[in-house]
């Protein structure tokens, strides 16, 4: 069924621009010049979405906006405004309004941001109809994420929890590995035991032998006591051997017999220590390369990686930085007092476009910035703490390559041909202080077009 659209601006370029690129999307679009002949459309209409400019001249934007909500409380509502403050984006929000979309705006975001909010509606919709089953599929124990491949990790999870099997969890720094640990352990018959994690790389590796398994009294300079290990006061519960691969030749030679039979020796003892304990392994090494090349061995890889559990990086589930977010602005607000309940729309939007290579957790500490620094309740595009993470993912622009061969997989050519403008003009601007005129001509580009295009991508400023 085709989406009802109103839109309202006093500015008939824009009411014009808005209607062909809407019409042009498959929408029924209707136009109103003001405010006033707005909430007469609205009283008579009930729309899907409704994109209204703040400042109109007669009645504002604002009370287009009750008025729609008024009307029907599942309207959508986006705000447009070149001269909207902070503080009247946040009011549209907290009164409804869907987000708030600072002009001049990417026409491609915008169109992306309509359809974001129409799938919303939808999904309110379902919400509303299974409130328990959508929050279950976001959040399994401390890990959040409802894509389809954490849906796959979630299901993992469950079928090896009741066994003893050795499971080794594979993927890069910060997708939330130990989490996953935690969650096996918790839904497992050891869940009322002991979990202990054990950090490989970060022990000193005349400390390692002895934390694992133990010393006794005098077995070296300095064992002034008898130690137990971990993997004794892992007793009955289990082991966490994050970033296994760290680990030395020599220590993976004593730690296979433990993992073979559950049996090891502490440090200068002369009895064997048996344990029953569950052991999961995580890593962010390719282990098989490890072993081709001599650095880890083969039997104790074939030991620890009975079942793998691949978690994939943030930036091949982007579907589920809007749930993190949320998630982790729920979390700092409540940690730091603040009242701050939400995310702009606009603003996830605008962290999907980056690629996070610190993953989840630098999503995470990115947050927490923005908690910190906001003075609202709502974490709009400017609120976002990501000044160096947008300077980093330039950079990378600038350096990438881009691989024709990616299109026979699908690609988004205006995406790649904007990264690639934006870059250049960033590029320019750089090599002449920000001399305009000076940068134009480097690019071969008159002033005017320079300009255009500077406006077109936010980078006026």
């Amino acid at each position: 069924m085709t989406a009802n659209l109103l839109v309202v601006d006093d500015e008939r370029s824009m009411r014009e621009l808005l209607e062909y690129m809407l019409s042009r999307e498959g929408y029924h679009v209707e136009l109103a010049e003001n405010g006033v002949k707005a909430v007469e459309m609205i009283g008579k209409t009930i729309y899907d979405l409704v994109l209204s400019d703040i400042r109109l001249g007669d009645l504002t934007g604002l009370d287009v906006l009750r008025a729609a909500k008024q009307k029907n409380p599942n309207t959508v509502v986006i705000m447009i405004s070149a001269f909207a403050s902070t503080e009247t984006a946040v009011e549209a929000m907290n009164e409804g309004a869907y987000d708030y979309v600072p002009k001049p705006f990417d026409n491609e975001e915008l169109k992306q941001t309509i359809a974001n909010a129409l799938e919303r509606k939808t999904e309110t919709t379902d919400q509303q109809l299974g409130e328990g089953e959508l929050k279950e599929s976001v959040h399994f124990d401390r890990i959040v994420g409802s894509s389809p491949r954490m849906q796959h990790i979630y299901q993992m999870v469950r079928q090896v929890a009741k066994t003893r099997t050795n499971v080794l969890i594979t993927g890069e720094s910060g997708t939330g590995k130990e989490l996953i640990a935690r969650a096996i352990h918790d839904h497992s018959d050891r869940a009322d035991k002991p979990f202990i994690p054990i950090n490989c790389g970060g022990i000193p590796e005349t400390l390692v032998e002895s934390e694992f398994f133990g010393h006794k009294k005098g077995s070296f300079t300095g064992a002034t006591q008898d130690k137990m290990g971990l993997l004794e006061a892992a007793h009955s519960g289990t082991v966490f051997l994050d970033e296994v691969g760290e680990l030395s030749i020599p220590m993976q030679v004593k730690l296979l017999r433990a993992v073979q039979e559950r049996v090891f020796r502490a440090v200068g003892g002369t009895r064997d220590v048996s344990v029953d304990i569950r052991i999961i392994s995580a890593t962010n090494k390719r282990l098989e390369d490890e072993v081709i090349g001599g650095r880890f061995r083969e039997d104790l890889f074939y030991r620890l990686n009975v079942i793998e559990i691949k978690v994939p990086p943030l930036r091949e589930r982007k579907t589920d930085i809007k749930h993190l977010a949320q998630h982790f602005i729920e979390k700092y607000s409540k940690e730091m007092g603040k009242e701050v309940n939400k995310v702009s729309a606009y603003a996830i939007d605008l962290l999907k476009k980056y690629d996070f290579p610190g993953n989840v957790r630098e999503l995470e500490n990115l947050i927490e910035r923005s908690v910190a620094l906001s003075n609202t309740n709502i974490l709009l595009p400017d609120s976002l703490a990501m000044s160096i993470h947008k300077r980093r993912w330039i950079e990378g622009i600038q350096n990438k390559r881009f691989d024709v061969d990616e299109v026979a997989q699908g690609v988004s050519l205006d995406d790649i041909l904007a990264e690639i403008e934006r870059a250049y003009l960033k590029k320019a601007l750089e090599c002449t202080n920000g001399n305009k005129n000076k940068a134009a001509d480097l690019l071969g580009i008159t002033f005017r077009s320079f300009r255009y295009r500077l406006d077109k991508l936010n980078l006026e400023d």
